[in-house]
């Protein structure tokens, strides 16, 4: 047992070097510059037999200024209040700098169901880009925002928009007696559900491909063992609760297979769990740590964190077998890799003189950028889009969720839950 938590505790002290006390804040800061201007003017609900509980093009024009690639204008500087285009005096919003404009309504159909319609106008060409209608009820008017957010962003720049996705995360609440959440929210922090609640801690959460599934490691018998639980059901069961450490779970592309970390034969080794039939491969045997699996996107390679060359580099090896091949050499600590959905990128957690910032490897040249200026992220996570990234932070005695996109230039505080914040992990898209 001691062996085990030895095991355990050296390898998060590599992905996770901030794990301090901390409670989060919530805080969204501006764009960059050269992001694209757009107003989003309140959408029209004065036929409403009462009030919505949320404004919904508040919610979109945030989840705008949250990409980086757009700056949504500030509500008190809108010059109209058009609710249609054909109520749009497009030279006012060009002389207000707009390129972009946003108008919408919602209508009642019975109480409690109602029809969002909206339009986006392009200032400068005077005409409609994207016009949409959407059912909705009370229960998912943000989730319908989130997906206006999604039309909106990929309307402009022909990427898919990542908005409506959700985050997972471990929050330890501060109390008398203290608890460990396992939670899935929005991508801006709302709507967080809990997953499981334990005294015992919870570590390394990882989505399934289809998003309705989650792996994560549990204390909750005193020992860490690994388990899968669906979303919709609270269904889980335990696949790894072998003698030592079972840690870092990690889904394959086509969602057959774990792999993870295992201790029972000797050093934390990387292993691949098929999820049907429970038969295990070991991949790597070394006297060192192996640790922190992901795979790569064709399934074929898995990318992990190793201390065997003196430090924490990330490797490579095959699923098939082989000896393992080093990716990194710029610093003296790279752990943490989260691959991009295109898997032209790694990011990880890069040290250097004692502090801990987010960087981005690119597999085809070797270089490597540091996105972060602060002292001590981790967890980085793409988007399902790759356009962004999400880790934790600290500053002070504050943690956070962070997101930064993906060229450094822009960065928002994501999350006002309070607690220890650990590991992020962002979901993956939702089946259109």
């Amino acid at each position: 047992m001691k062996q085990a938590i030895t095991y355990l505790l050296a390898s998060i002290l590599w992905a996770m070097p901030l794990l301090a006390k901390a409670a989060l804040n919530i805080e969204i800061t501006g764009g960059v510059e050269g992001a694209l201007p757009i107003a989003v003017v309140p959408f029209d609900t004065s036929k409403l037999s009462s009030k919505l509980p949320v404004d919904l093009a508040e919610i979109v024009a945030s989840d705008l200024n949250r990409s980086g690639v757009l700056k949504s204008m500030n509500r008190s500087e809108l010059p109209a209040n058009p609710h249609y285009s054909n109520q749009v005096k497009y030279p006012r919003w060009r002389s207000a700098g707009q390129d972009y404009l946003v108008v919408g309504r919602v209508k009642e159909k019975s109480p409690g169901v109602y029809t969002i319609e909206f339009q986006l106008l392009d200032v400068l060409k005077q005409k409609q880009l994207l016009g949409r209608s959407m059912p909705a009820k009370k229960r998912n008017l943000r989730t319908r925002a989130h997906q206006i957010s999604d039309f909106i962003y990929e309307q402009i720049t022909g990427t898919r928009g990542a908005f409506n996705t959700r985050i997972a995360y471990v929050r330890a609440q501060k109390s008398a007696a203290r608890k460990y959440v396992l939670q899935v929210a929005d991508t801006d922090g709302f709507n967080a559900q809990n997953v499981l609640e334990s005294d015992e801690p919870i570590m390394s959460p990882s989505w399934s491909p289809d998003g309705k599934s989650l792996a994560y490691v549990s204390f909750e018998s005193k020992r860490p063992e690994i388990f899968i639980q669906h979303l919709a059901t609270a269904r889980r069961s335990k696949v790894a609760g072998f003698k030592g450490l079972n840690s870092a779970p990690s889904w394959s592309p086509d969602g057959k297979f774990l792999a993870l970390v295992l201790s029972k034969d000797g050093s934390p080794d990387i292993y691949t769990l098929n999820t049907a039939t429970k038969r295990l491969k070991r991949l790597t045997k070394h006297r060192g740590i192996d640790t922190e699996p992901v795979w790569t996107n064709d399934g074929r390679s898995i990318i992990f964190t190793s201390d065997r060359a003196g430090s924490p580099q990330l490797y490579q090896v095959n699923v098939n077998g082989g000896k393992p091949r080093r990716i990194t050499f710029e610093g003296r600590y790279n752990t943490a890799a989260s691959l991009s959905p295109d898997g032209k990128f790694i990011a990880m957690v890069y040290g250097d003189n004692g502090q801990y910032k987010i960087a981005q490897y690119e597999r085809a040249t070797g270089n490597l950028t540091v996105l972060t200026d602060s002292s001590l992220d981790e967890s980085p996570s793409f988007s399902p889009n790759g356009k962004m990234l999400l880790y934790a932070s600290t500053r002070g005695n504050n943690g956070f969720l962070f997101a930064v996109s993906i060229d450094g230039r822009a960065k928002h505080k994501l999350s006002d839950q309070a607690g220890d914040i650990r590991e992020p992990v962002w979901g993956p898209f939702e089946s259109k």
